[in-house]
């Protein structure tokens, strides 16, 4: 006990001011204060099984997570370089397929060059074409030279790049470049297919070089798979092309394409003096390949040390691609799903085709636009056919091998992807190129076998740490047993069920709780069902004051209460006689006469889908409309009037009274809602109220009166004869008397 409690205990007889007898204030204070230190102490403490369970739980937690911790680093580590070893791996092999290719390129190249039928077929081109210097062009020919620039070149670059290319400057200048492309070039290819006409059968020179030739040309197009193969006179003429498009005829010096890679690799093979000699071009766009992108491999034509010309063949791409794609086979070659290889140039744009363009070229749009490449450039490249000098790379491997770096790193690819990169510089002899080889795979899917391993690491720990979590809870659940039982309690009452009782099994402190807390449980049961039956009544209460509706809103603690109605029916009713009966009986009676029908009343507006909004003194005021919108609001009303009025026959018939029904009804838009605080009202308000109200206060005897518009609602249904007119805002409105029927 308290001081403040000792000292109200004492009995009143005593001075406040007296000790009790036996009475120790010392005492008292030293008793106070071990209560205080208990209580403090019994708050601090932890008991043995708490401390067991958190040990036994952080030490066994603690060492499984490091052992864990230490396997994933190792795992990853150890995962990460066998991946890097495999891309590297792969990526030495695929350069020594490319070295051994332009190897093989260079190899045939000086072969076919020094040849025989290439040396024959040179002099016998040239000296054709130079035959045709003086060769007559019709003007059907100028035509169709003009019709095939325009629908075969023009048009289709502007298509492709947006760029306007001046016609005249890539037309034929010369007699024999028109005699060849009126004849080859702008002629239909046979059959529709891929390659011009063998001979055009004009009797030219030329042509019968080409007949005789062309098949030997074709073949090594097939053989090697390339677009293309030129041959060039020491004037810097394309005297032969087995596509024969518009560079056939063409002065590499000084014609229209003079500016490209071939020029300078032509010019290199002729001071070269090396029959032998063979240059590589980097990838260029090329006009007459619609500015598709075209390296070249060149070497002089002749035979015991004499230079007849030059023989120019179009980098392979094809065997190139085939080479990084594993034949697009990517899967049997152990690429998986994400691993890709491509060769990068110097101006970080590749030099060979990416994976994704190949596999799904709209999917490779989306991607790489969405990761900052153009649109343009994205479109470009599919209208291409190739991502060769178009599509940027501009990753950290890219950078290292440019700068003559071998290694692997970790970057973001073009399609925004966290890759590792296994990177190299791929230099050939005799070229201009200098290019990077990498080797690539997303990161998802190069370490989906750490996550398989983590996965299965995670499940290792969490199945031990669970274990060790079982066998501690088990070592502990006895001396735990009584507090969750408490716990259980505890739950029962947050939820509402009062009704807990948990047996007491001990006489420590567990059992002193739980005992009070079987106590908390009865006094919170007592004081809810007090509650409940006060939320009753409350409830009754307000229901009695208003519809529900609007009770719900006063629950909810809304500070202003009102709703508009529309043709709402208005009754007005007042019981006449009732205050001269009051002179000749009790209180008592009085009020039991006026609560039995008031009673009644509320039964026949309940029964008639009428709504009572409230009584006062001996009238009743009630709606048809507000609570339930209605349609027939005004038959209900002139019904519930009627009844309304049996009622008071029925009273009369009973008791020999003489009381009198006078109801005025009116139609209209009206207000309704609560006021007041200490004292709630529910009332209505509106002009269609103040004329019900003046109609039922102001008639002239009793009755049901209506206004004008109820009265024009009914008089097919109901007999009205007029009663005068009240005056409403100055201006007279009609009213009407039900009648008898």
């Amino acid at each position: 006990m308290t001081s403040s409690e000792l000292t109200d205990a004492r009995p009143a007889s005593e001075p406040e001011g007296t000790p009790a007898p036996d009475e120790d204030p010392a005492a008292e204070e030293s008793e106070l204060q071990k209560t205080l230190k208990l209580r403090r102490r019994h708050f601090f403490r932890i008991g043995i099984q708490s401390k067991l369970l958190m040990t036994l739980l952080l030490c066994s937690v603690l060492s499984v997570s490091v052992v864990g911790l230490i396997g994933a680093v190792s795992g990853r580590n150890a995962l990460r370089q066998v991946e890097a070893d495999r891309l590297t791996e792969l990526r030495e092999s695929q350069k020594r397929e490319l070295e051994a290719l332009f190897k093989e390129v260079r190899s045939s190249l000086i072969t076919y060059s020094g040849g025989f039928s290439i040396v024959q077929a040179l002099d016998a081109l040239t000296a054709g074409f130079n035959q045709l210097a003086n060769a007559t062009i019709t003007p059907a020919q100028e035509q169709a030279l003009v019709n095939y620039y325009d629908s075969e070149m023009i048009k289709p670059i502007k298509r492709i790049t947006g760029e306007t290319v001046d016609i005249k400057a890539v037309m034929p200048s010369s007699n024999a470049q028109k005699y060849i492309q009126a004849y080859y070039t702008a002629a239909p290819r046979p059959n529709g297919g891929p390659l011009p006409i063998v001979d055009a059968g004009d009797g030219s020179a030329w042509s019968a070089a080409n007949a005789r030739f062309d098949f030997y040309m074709r073949g090594i197009v097939t053989r090697f798979d390339y677009h293309d193969v030129l041959l060039l006179d020491n004037q810097g003429d394309v005297v032969y092309s087995v596509d024969k498009g518009p560079d056939l005829g063409t002065n590499i010096l000084t014609g229209p394409y003079r500016e490209s890679k071939l020029r300078d690799a032509y010019q290199k093979a002729l001071r070269s003096n090396d029959v032998d000699f063979v240059w590589l071009t980097d990838f260029q766009s090329y006009q007459p390949a619609l500015d598709a992108p075209i390296g070249w491999v060149v070497s002089p034509v002749g035979m015991n040390g004499k230079i007849d010309g030059v023989m120019a063949w179009p980098l392979p791409t094809a065997k190139i691609n085939r080479i990084l794609t594993a034949d697009k086979q990517w899967e049997a070659a152990g690429m998986g799903s994400s691993t890709e290889s491509y060769l990068v140039g110097p101006d970080n744009l590749m030099r060979s085709d990416s994976r994704l363009f190949l596999e799904d070229p709209e999917e490779y749009r989306r991607e790489a636009v969405a990761n900052g490449t153009a649109p343009e450039v994205a479109n470009r490249a599919i209208e291409l056919g190739t991502t060769i000098l178009q599509q940027a790379v501009p990753s950290a491997g890219v950078r290292a091998a440019l700068r003559g770096q071998t290694g692997t790193v970790t970057d973001t690819d073009y399609t925004g992807n966290r890759e590792m990169e296994a990177y190299a510089p791929l230099t050939v002899p005799h070229s201009d190129l200098h290019w990077a080889i990498l080797v690539t795979r997303d990161d998802s899917d190069a370490f989906a076998r750490l996550g398989r391993f983590s996965k299965t690491l995670v499940i290792g720990v969490s199945t031990m740490i669970f274990a060790v979590c079982v066998a501690s809870m088990l070592l502990a659940q006895v001396l735990l047993r009584p507090v969750r039982r408490l716990q259980a309690g505890t739950q029962k009452i947050s939820s509402g069920d009062y009704e807990v009782n948990i047996p007491v099994t001990s006489r420590d402190e567990v059992g002193d709780l739980t005992a009070a807390f079987n106590e908390m449980s009865r006094n919170l049961a007592i004081k809810e069902e007090l509650l409940a039956e006060q939320r009753k009544e409350n409830d009754r209460l307000l229901l009695a004051l208003m519809p529900e509706s609007v009770a719900q809103r006063y629950r909810e603690g809304q500070e202003t209460i009102s709703q508009k109605h529309q043709d709402v029916a208005i009754i007005f009713a007042d019981i006449v006689g009732l205050d001269e009966m009051s002179n000749e009986m009790s209180g008592d009676e009085l009020v039991g006469i006026v609560d039995d029908l008031f009673r009644q009343f509320d039964a026949a507006a309940e029964s008639r889908g009428v709504e009572r909004i409230r009584t006062f003194h001996n009238g009743y005021l009630a709606s048809c409309g507000v609570v339930t919108p209605r349609l027939d609001s005004i038959h209900r009303s002139v019904e519930f009037a009627l009844e309304m009025r049996q009622i008071i026959d029925r009273f009369n018939n009973q008791t020999g009274r003489d009381l009198r029904m006078r109801v005025g009804i009116n139609t209209g838009n009206v207000v309704s809602g609560l006021v007041g605080r200490s004292s709630l009202v529910y009332d209505m308000w509106g002009a269609a109220v103040s004329l019900a109200y003046q109609m039922h206060s102001g008639a002239p005897q009793p009755g049901i009166y209506v206004s004008s518009q109820v009265h024009q609602a009914l008089e097919d249904v109901r007999q009205f004869a007029p009663a005068g007119t009240i005056s409403v805002g100055g201006v007279d409105q009609p009213i009407y008397r039900l009648l008898e029927r």
